[in-house]
């Protein structure tokens, strides 16, 4: 498997015309053959895919924005960017049994971040990570009984080098991952990722040759962020003998679900993946959750409200989180809140916690790592009656600590805009 750094892609850069020149014309559609997977894996798409720097020359703000988000950086190799090391490697500690300089690459800055050690022609997790929150090591193993995959790939507890990366994690950490060579276009979320391969529209730029997600429907678009943005499991399974967790084949421009399926549910039970209503509890499922909302009901998409491109907001937002929720649901809005107000609608005061909107309607209950939680993207209201059955938490007692379940119950049937048979 290569890496490609920046340094390495300035090369490809400067030579990406003068091979493109050489080619015979392409299609940006994917050539029709009989299956989907076959689609996806013909040599005529594969050598399609240019890199993002071959995009820089022409969309250079966007560039220059997109390649300072976490999509951008999520994989990195320590040895080019030091400065990205989170975990602390300066003292001795009996979880972590390897050196910084064993690591090939970095995963994650945000919430966690783990190190990825070379062996063969692969990579492995090595057994803990850096918890960003607490700055602590912890161990990291995924247990028995868990991941769908984790049958297939048995372990000793703390062990995981029977678990490389290529099948259970590079094809979201990279661009145009090739199952066969182990090889990638480039590592993270490139530009191609979302757009579908790009050769024939750096020869001769035009709409009719690259994808917009914008400009396709709404369960198109956003399939563009569900293909791994979603727990779920590839329809074929194992590929040359290695059980995959990505949907291996797919790439922008085909079906995604001539590819992958969802994790299923069952109403009532609580599973790794969710609670017994429903609503995911564990961390890269916003997609999960998405699909379920009346907001995809009503055609929004991931982009409606996240730039991929990089935005100064917190999670790349267009807007401020209050702002971009109230572009759309203003008081008195036909989408709600049907009230005079924002704190006549949360009966809290203004500016206050309480009357953020994804505080109640987007409470962090998925778990990332240890007690950090991030946010659900269902934009339903957890009742506390519902905490009750389901045991999943609800935003007012995660909020008022002090108190109990019968308690958040017995005031929200004190607003008097709210439906008592909705909070029963």
């Amino acid at each position: 498997m290569r890496y490609l750094t920046i340094a390495a892609f300035a090369v490809l850069a400067a030579s990406i015309g003068a091979t493109l020149v050489a080619q015979a014309p392409l299609t940006a559609t994917p050539p029709r053959v009989a299956t989907p997977q076959a689609a996806a894996n013909t040599t005529d798409v594969k050598e399609r895919y240019v890199g993002s720097l071959a995009c820089q020359r022409c969309h250079a703000p966007t560039f220059e924005r997109w390649s300072h988000t976490r999509m951008a950086n999520v994989v990195t190799d320590p040895k080019v960017n030091p400065g990205a090391v989170l975990g602390d490697f300066s003292k001795p500690n009996p979880l972590v049994t390897f050196r910084l300089d064993d690591v090939a690459f970095l995963y994650g800055t945000k919430w966690k971040q783990r190190y990825f050690l070379r062996r063969g022609n692969d990579f492995y997790p090595a057994p803990v990570q850096w918890d960003v929150t607490n700055r602590v090591w912890r161990p990291y193993f995924v247990q028995p009984n868990t991941d769908w995959w984790v049958t297939h790939y048995p372990a000793q507890a703390g062990d995981n080098t029977g678990r490389p990366t290529g099948p259970l994690c590079d094809g979201c950490h990279s661009t145009n991952y090739d199952v066969q060579t182990r090889q990638v276009t480039e590592w993270n979320v490139g530009c191609e990722k979302c757009h579908g391969p790009g050769s024939e529209h750096v020869l001769r730029p035009s709409r009719a040759n690259i994808i917009d997600p914008s400009r396709l429907d709404s369960v198109r678009a956003t399939d563009t962020c569900l293909q791994c943005h979603s727990q779920g499991e590839p329809l074929k399974n194992p590929v040359n003998g290695q059980y995959y967790d990505w949907p291996v084949g797919f790439h922008q421009g085909l079906n995604l679900k001539d590819f992958w399926k969802l994790e299923e549910h069952r109403l009532g039970e609580t599973t790794f993946t969710h609670f017994a209503e429903g609503t995911a509890h564990k961390n890269r499922m916003q997609a999960n959750d998405f699909v379920g909302s009346l907001m995809y009901r009503r055609g929004v998409t991931c982009f409606s409200c996240h730039d991929p491109h990089g935005s100064p907001n917190n999670a790349d937002l267009v807007k401020p989180a209050q702002q971009m929720c109230l572009t759309c649901h203003g008081p008195n809005s036909p989408n709600g809140p049907r009230a005079a107000s924002i704190e006549a609608h949360t009966h809290h005061g203004p500016g206050s916690r309480g009357s953020e909107c994804v505080e109640c309607h987007m409470p962090k209950v998925a778990q990332t790592i240890a007690d950090v939680n991030v946010r659900s993207h269902t934009f339903k209201f957890i009742t506390p009656s519902e905490s009750g059955l389901y045991k999943i938490p609800n935003p007012c007692v995660s909020c008022h600590t002090t108190q109990t379940n019968d308690w958040a119950t017995q005031t929200l049937k004190t607003w008097a805009d709210v439906s008592p048979w909705r909070v029963q």
